[in-house]
């Protein structure tokens, strides 16, 4: 059977002590007093059953056994601090994946991302757009952006935005013979859904809105094709605050109306906790709520009206 070692923080002590050759430069470096490496090294010592260290006229001195033994744990000791520098190297550098869904990669990640990847260029980032809202946090993905709830087990969540709802249209129905004027004219024109008739049904119930049937209009299975939709002016979607942002900024789309209802899940930027410290995840994380912060600061759609 073979025999067990030695406590590593006896050999982490002997190796600072011999490297050094005195016990109070050790302590020093280790952040422990004198008496503590006085005590780690005569445990080692027991434990090895020899003396590893001699004094004469005050100096601090190895023994032939501690000469050698220090000189095979030096190379011990080097290979495990190099063995973790490259570890470390790895998690602050290589390639991180981020897994998100389409629609909020295109209308919101991927306009930024140059600004991500210069401030960091050791940095190799590759996006991967999924259909799911949750759960594709795979083996090959270091980070995610869910929208949801902010409660995922053994994950950590930061919120980035707040989503809320508004009608958007092209600035062309404004052109037309049917007026936009109060949240009832709503029902002289087409209503465009995004995968189900929910969203409307949900806002027009908010608001109170008399004579709206929600029950017609086209349903998309696709967030972007209903912004497009609405950008050709064949209707009125309900806009998402991140999503559609984009577009009224450039103008190709309008809110009415003020109204705006606040939905009960946001986006948020998820990793696995065990890799939360990670150096690239790290980087990643602070450079996006850096840019939500940013962004946030002009987000008020009621000034972006016809």
């Amino acid at each position: 059977m073979p025999r067990r070692l030695p406590p590593l923080n006896s050999l982490k002590t002997f190796e600072a002590a011999a490297r050094h050759l005195s016990f109070t430069k050790a302590a020093d470096e280790l952040f422990v007093t004198q008496a503590a490496v006085s005590h780690q090294i005569k445990a080692l010592e027991d434990f090895l059953s020899m003396k590893l260290f001699v004094r004469k006229n005050r100096a601090l001195f190895l023994t032939e056994e501690g000469q050698s033994y220090y000189l095979d744990l030096k190379d011990i000791f080097q290979a495990l601090h190099e063995a973790t520098d490259k570890l470390v190297a790895k998690g602050e550098k290589g390639a991180i994946t981020v897994a998100l869904q389409t629609s909020f990669a295109i209308q919101w990640l991927v306009p930024r991302i140059n600004q991500f990847t210069q401030i960091n260029p050791d940095i190799d980032i590759r996006i991967k757009a999924v259909d799911g809202d949750e759960g594709f946090l795979t083996d090959d993905v270091d980070v995610a952006i869910y929208f949801g709830r902010g409660k995922w087990p053994g994950l950590v969540a930061d919120k980035l935005h707040t989503e809320y709802l508004t009608p958007v249209c092209s600035p062309l129905l404004f052109q037309g013979d049917k007026p936009l004027n109060k949240l009832d004219d709503l029902s002289k024109h087409v209503l465009l859904h995004d995968l189900s008739r929910e969203a409307w049904q949900g806002w027009i119930k908010h608001f109170n809105v008399l004579g709206v049937n929600v029950n017609q209009g086209p349903i998309f299975s696709h967030s972007m094709m209903v912004q497009q939709a609405a950008a050709l002016g064949q209707g009125i979607a309900l806009g998402h605050s991140v999503l559609a942002r984009q577009e009224i900024e450039a103008g190709r789309l309008v809110c009415p109306f003020e109204e705006k209802l606040i939905v009960k899940n946001a986006y948020y930027l998820v990793c696995h906790q065990s890799q939360a410290e990670l150096g690239k995840i790290t980087a990643f994380r602070e450079w996006l709520l850096d840019e939500v912060t940013a962004d946030q600061i002009d987000r008020d759609f009621s000034q972006s009206g016809r």
